[in-house]
């Protein structure tokens, strides 16, 4: 399995490299190292109540992923990162600390995707743009196996999937409470 993972990240080396995508995919992945775009977004949403609720659902994703990713997978499986393992390829980026499965930023960012989409939020699509980029320069900056990747969509979207009836029920519990006038 290491083989053909090495043989994906290895590619993307050989045939996509550039001067451009070098300049950019950092920058790129720079913008969520600790989910600072979806939590820009969420603050955003929260503060307006027009789409209050797509930022509750947007913070439970991000709270969801953060439990699930950081505190308990990444600690739990330990996975080394393709940059340690091969050690000829210069990289990018100075080298994330924490072990690579399933890769946070790609997590997060589904996540994200997927609240924003289940609110049924135009802003999915956008989103969705820059989780795929994001995924991406993963790959690109060899900081990831293409696996921490795909498991990182997947966990990440059924996260954000999740957020909404927690979301919800939240939202009902707290508003119990509170007298409208």
């Amino acid at each position: 399995m290491q083989a053909f993972e090495f043989s994906i990240l290895n590619w993307i080396q050989l045939h996509c490299r550039s001067g451009f995508l070098d300049a950019v995919l950092p920058a790129v992945s720079r913008i969520c190292d600790h989910g600072e775009v979806w939590i820009v977004l969420a603050m955003l949403l929260l503060a307006f109540r027009k789409t209050r609720r797509i930022g509750l659902t947007l913070s439970v994703a991000l709270l969801l992923d953060v439990m699930c990713c950081n505190m308990i997978l990444k600690p739990l499986v330990g996975r080394v990162r393709p940059c340690d393992v091969n050690t000829a390829v210069k990289l990018l980026i100075a080298r994330p600390l924490d072990a690579s499965f399933p890769s946070g930023h790609t997590a997060v960012s589904f996540a994200a995707v997927c609240a924003l989409w289940a609110e049924r939020s135009r802003l999915w699509m956008p989103a969705l743009a820059l989780a795929l980029l994001l995924a991406f320069s993963r790959l690109y900056l060899y900081v990831h196996w293409p696996s921490d990747v795909l498991a990182g969509a997947v966990l990440g979207g059924l996260l954000g999937l999740a957020a909404r009836p927690l979301a919800a029920a939240l939202e009902r519990r707290f508003s119990h409470g509170i007298k409208k006038t």
